[in-house]
């Protein structure tokens, strides 16, 4: 018989736990595939955790309201409601792997370990990622909360209440000795914790990766023909162009390990999304390479759509092998992005403009025209590769924008 082990997702290369937000299932119901199975919360996102099996959940081991490490089992689900649950190894799985395994047991290894998550029976300390990032916004303290979650605990909107009625605020923070000096007039803005979170993941990054920048112009008179026609952004385009790139030059779709480089071989494009300009998510597409032009300009708005929401699956937010970004709407000339770790390559959008350039003549010489003109900068890791293969994959790409046929793909 098999059992499938519903297990905490890792949400993101820094996330260590998550709290149960709610089941939409509860033992005894039927799973569909992709049907969601629950919500999820932690200190970077909110996402929808699909099923990946069709069965009968059978056992729902942490609660709504509950925290639990990456990998901690939550659930248990049969394919049938008369199949004996059965497990053959401990309940706490390790972070990497799928979010809902099948386990294949013996029918004489019947047993159950105890649930390793933490208890909230009459423990104040123990909140969930979500509760602690707003208590900290406000400057609450716990204990001037009251919880009217399950055994007490603190929900999200008891904070909010709280700081609505001006509960008292927890004794300040020691100012470091290298903390710039505070006027009178300035604002004091705590980080929230998604703030802090994409702060540390990126600062992680410029102190680990050897970073470096080509940037490259292109003409888009030849997407902007095709773009009277599809309505598409500039993005998909970008995108479309970059997967090429990436068939071409495979290393720029890769991770650095201690001593080697990871060559992924599936395209998974994470595309930077901003938040309420109060944060970042990289949501990120599974294999981008099977897509055309008009189904991967789909998918990206989804993906965008659904972020801000807060409505992610827990799979939309991991395994990206290449990031591209789009500022140019804000019309940007040239940036710098920074890569997103383990990744070693970033691929930033700036904005397109009409400008004059010269352009070749029919019969001979050139002449000048107005096209619409924009960079692409690329960030890439130089432990990874060099430069001449960074700008050769760059070049590439822009080939691709002004010279590929693309009513192929309308």
């Amino acid at each position: 018989m098999t059992t499938t082990l519903v297990t905490m997702p890792q949400l993101g290369e820094t996330v260590t736990e998550g709290t149960i937000v709610r089941w939409y299932k509860q033992p005894g119901d039927g799973v569909a595939v992709d049907e969601t199975l629950f919500d999820v919360s932690t200190d970077k996102v909110d996402a929808e955790v699909p099923s990946a099996v069709e069965g009968v959940l059978r056992e729902i081991r942490v609660g709504d309201g509950e925290v639990a490490p990456v990998g901690t089992l939550l659930g248990l689900i049969t394919t049938t409601a008369d199949d004996p649950v059965t497990l053959d190894e401990p309940e706490t799985r390790a972070p990497s792997g799928p979010t809902l395994e099948p386990v294949v047991a013996p029918r004489d290894e019947q047993r159950r370990a105890p649930v390793r998550t933490r208890s909230v029976a009459g423990e104040r300390a123990v909140l969930s990622p979500v509760v602690r990032s707003l208590l900290a916004e406000h400057g609450l303290d716990a204990a001037a909360v009251t919880g009217s979650g399950r055994e007490g605990r603190i929900t999200r909107a008891d904070v909010l209440a709280a700081a609505a009625r001006g509960a008292a605020p927890t004794t300040p923070v020691t100012t470091p000795a290298l903390a710039p000096e505070q006027g009178p007039n300035d604002e004091v803005l705590p980080f929230t914790a998604v703030r802090r979170a994409t702060a540390d993941n990126l600062a992680r990054s410029v102190v680990t990766a050897a970073h470096a920048l080509v940037v490259m112009e292109v003409d888009y008179t030849n997407v902007d023909a095709s773009r009277r026609h599809t309505g598409l952004t500039y993005l998909p385009y970008v995108s479309r162009a970059v997967v090429d790139g990436i068939a071409a030059f495979p290393h720029v779709n890769a991770s650095v390990a201690a001593d080697h480089l990871l060559v992924h071989h599936d395209v998974n494009l994470g595309f930077a999304v901003d938040i309420a300009r109060e944060a970042l998510l990289v949501p990120v597409l599974h294999e981008a390479a099977s897509l055309r032009l008009r189904q991967l300009g789909a998918a990206v708005v989804d993906l965008a759509e659904r972020a801000r929401r807060g409505r992610l699956r827990a799979d939309e937010l991991g395994g990206a092998t290449f990031t591209v970004t789009g500022v140019g709407s804000y019309g940007t000339v040239s940036t710098g992005p920074i890569i997103n770790p383990p990744q070693v390559a970033i691929v930033a959008v700036d904005g397109v403009r009409m400008r004059p350039t010269a352009v070749p003549l029919p019969d001979s010489g050139w002449g000048m025209a107005v096209h619409p003109l924009g960079n692409l900068s690329l960030s890439f890791d130089h432990r990874a590769f060099d430069g001449a293969y960074a700008a050769a994959f760059l070049a590439h790409v822009r080939d691709r924008l002004e010279t590929r046929d693309w009513s192929a793909e309308h």
